[in-house]
Formats: structure tokens, C-alpha cells, sequence
């Protein structure tokens, strides 16, 4: 059973998701699953919505929750080297690259980043175009652009 809840933020809706006892998704859509789904706050859900709302005030750059990720080994590793980009520091998809063990391998970084499910918690949105543009993101740029100016000021949006 994969549980889900929506919550509001300064940035709109965001819909989080548990399986397994675990955070299975911080999504600005609805994701979608195969498993059955019910619409509840566990205390997961609970503990992750607070900690994200202190992300929001400003108060937290850390999160403690155990993630349930599902993906290649590479994209496992490319989320466990994103969770180590400092709040507020950006690197470009070359440096993840190289972070990750293949210098060659931009587009297969950003691929990885494209299948994040744990968007914020796993901080793709810390990933820019090596020329210092801000490029794709699933929230949309306007998104990306705020978390940056958010965690840049340490303050609340």
C-alpha cells in the first residue's frame, strides 16, 4: 500500500508519498504507482510535511527521513551524490558527473536527475547548466528559482 498526502507550501501543492515505511516521493504532481494507493497522513507523512515546512521558514537544511528509492544503481548514486551538494551551493551536471565517477556521463546525471521522485529532499534542483543557467526542472524553472533564492538567503520564501 503506498499512502499519500498533499500539502500546501509557498511554492503550491506538493504531494508526498510513503511505501514501505519510507518517503517514496515529494512530488509537485500526483505520482502515479502501480500499488494501491490511500489517501492518508501517516506519521511519516506527518514528520515529512513538518520538516518540510521548516524548509520553507528557513529553519531546516537537513532532512531526516528514510527515503525509499527505486531506480538503476547508477541513479541511486547520482541521488546519494546530489543529497551531498550543500544547502545552498549549486553545482553544474559536469561536476555531478565527475562526482559520480564518469566525467563523461552530463546527460546521464541529468536523466538521473529527471527520475527523482524525492524532489527537494534529493536536491536536483541544486543542479544548473555549466554556464550558471538554471536548466530543466520538473517544478518548472519559476520553482527551481525559488528554492535557490531561498536557501542563497537562508530565510523563508
Amino acid at each position: 500500500m503506498i499512502y499519500l498526502w498533499t500539502m500546501q507550501t509557498p511554492i503550491g501543492l506538493l504531494t508526498l508519498a510513503e511505501k514501505d515505511k519510507m518517503l517514496a516521493a515529494v512530488s509537485f504532481f500526483v505520482p502515479t504507482f502501480t500499488e494501491e494507493t490511500s489517501q492518508k497522513k501517516t506519521s511519516l507523512l506527518e514528520k515529512a510535511e513538518k520538516q518540510l515546512a521548516e524548509y520553507f521558514a528557513g529553519q531546516r537544511t537537513i532532512f531526516d527521513l528514510p527515503l525509499f528509492v527505486n531506480g538503476t544503481d547508477f541513479q541511486k548514486n547520482t541521488w546519494k551524490e546530489l543529497q551531498k551538494i550543500p544547502y545552498g551551493e549549486t553545482i553544474s551536471y559536469g561536476e555531478l558527473a565527475r562526482r559520480c565517477g564518469n566525467p563523461k556521463a552530463c546527460r546521464a546525471v541529468g536523466m538521473a536527475n529527471n527520475k527523482n521522485k524525492i524532489a527537494i529532499i534529493i536536491p536536483c534542483h541544486r543542479v544548473i547548466g555549466s554556464n550558471g543557467k538554471l536548466v530543466g526542472y520538473a517544478g518548472g524553472l519559476d520553482v527551481k528559482t525559488k528554492l535557490l533564492e531561498l536557501e542563497k538567503k537562508k530565510g523563508a520564501l
